[in-house]
């Protein structure tokens, strides 16, 4: 069989809207791509939050608009920092075996983007250390970095380069690139529209957080979403098939009382006594957002704040998330496929030294006739699909109405086909 140029695209999809389309056709386009790989954040997103709708739905969505293959990037990834994200996405496009990466940014431009990966990776203890410093001063992550790096470079329009979203991840990317020394091509292509937290629209293109707000305020948003996968969002939020606000705070209310227990959570010993002040912001905060707000401080961003709660939440042991990070996804879960992806599958099942799994009916025996039974890839291998559970089942006591049945989703949703 002759093997597909395919291009991957890091994504969440929350949802899947027509800047995601835009950024589909013209990363085919630009890398002359027979097919497109998405890998996809599950249930739980980059920014600590969860997701709009469930990993399958969002997937379905990006299918029907013409993506080719999705796969789902394992949880210790896709709810962690820009670097961590970056390789936990670049790995799992390694084993599909893509030719190419294509992904937006601010810049529009690989070279600045690549100048700033460069600067980072030759500094990098030097930065860490004058970061650190300008936190203790009260500077904001982004801001401090973004300082440093201009000092360093006698470059002041790299400055304006880190500060924002897109770029801060697409130089990640390149960076990660470089760390695994794999032969995938970084292109770029300028972001379309509306920036990454506008609320505002520029004509038919919002961001995915400008739809949420129009969601939450109970607007139409059908201008915004192409027409292919308009339904699935509509019918995912007449079901209620939604996170509720106030279930998740109840429940980070139950998870976040554990003081005691906190100590052994992912990040938390290095986060300057998050537990305890979660535990005083309990005590005041009668929502979501006030819990946000009560816990905030200058050295931690919004963003990190709400993946430390979703730490706790799911139960993230500081050790095992090491472990995971260190030796990078044992297994891919395939959402969903069209007949091109199916035929990127065939094409890279071979060479990829880690199992792709659709069916998960019988995925601890595949674990364990791949990795062994007591090696320690197959400890680490059933660990990660324990935690990918727990994710799913989560996510299932957040809906706003749970539709019924079990909440082992995993075993019992097949891979997504199209036509």
């Amino acid at each position: 069989m002759r093997r597909m140029r395919s291009v991957g695209l890091i994504t969440e999809y929350n949802p899947f809207h027509n800047g995601h389309l835009y950024h589909l056709q013209k990363s085919l386009k630009v890398t002359a791509s027979e097919a497109a790989v998405a890998v996809m954040s599950g249930h739980f997103l980059q920014r600590g939050e969860p997701a709009l709708l469930d990993k399958w739905r969002r997937a379905e969505m990006a299918l029907r608009a013409g993506v080719n293959l999705v796969v789902e990037l394992p949880l210790p990834w896709a709810c962690n920092s820009a670097p961590q994200f970056a390789d936990g996405a670049l790995r799992s496009l390694v084993h599909i075996d893509v030719d190419t990466l294509c992904f937006g940014s601010e810049a529009g431009d690989l070279e600045p983007l690549q100048k700033c990966a460069d600067l980072l990776d030759c500094h990098r203890e030097k930065i860490e250390k004058e970061t650190r410093q300008r936190l203790r001063k009260g500077k904001s992550y982004p801001a401090a970095r973004a300082e440093i790096v201009a000092e360093l470079s006698n470059d002041a329009t790299l400055s304006p380069i880190l500060t924002e979203p897109n770029n801060i991840l697409g130089i990640e990317y390149l960076r990660a690139i470089k760390k695994n020394d794999t032969t995938i091509t970084p292109h770029t292509i300028r972001r379309s529209g509306a920036g990454y937290h506008d609320l505002d629209t520029v004509g038919v293109i919002a961001s995915a957080t400008g739809i949420r707000h129009k969601l939450n305020a109970g607007e139409p948003v059908g201008t915004f979403v192409p027409e292919s996968a308009l339904p699935l969002l509509q019918e995912g939020l007449a079901g209620g098939l939604t996170p509720d606000d106030d279930i998740l705070f109840r429940l980070m209310v139950q998870a976040l009382q554990r003081i005691d227990q906190l100590g052994a959570i992912y990040q938390y010993a290095e986060s300057d006594g998050i537990g305890k002040r979660f535990y005083q912001a309990l005590q005041v905060a009668g929502n979501l957002e006030g819990l946000m707000v009560e816990s905030k401080s200058k050295q931690l961003t919004r963003t990190r704040i709400q993946r430390l709660m979703m730490y706790a939440l799911l139960d993230l042991d500081a050790g095992l998330m090491s472990e995971f990070l260190d030796c990078g996804p044992l297994y891919l879960h395939v959402l969903g496929h069209d007949k091109a992806g199916e035929g990127v599958l065939a094409g890279c099942r071979k060479s990829s030294d880690i199992p792709l799994v659709g069916n998960y009916s019988r995925i601890r025996n595949v674990l364990t006739r791949y990795y062994g039974r007591s090696t320690e890839k197959s400890r680490l291998a059933h660990a990660m699909l324990a935690l990918e559970l727990r994710a799913t089942r989560t996510y299932g006591l957040l809906m706003k109405c749970w539709p019924g049945g079990n909440r082992n989703l995993d075993f019992f949703r097949e891979v997504i086909r199209m036509d």
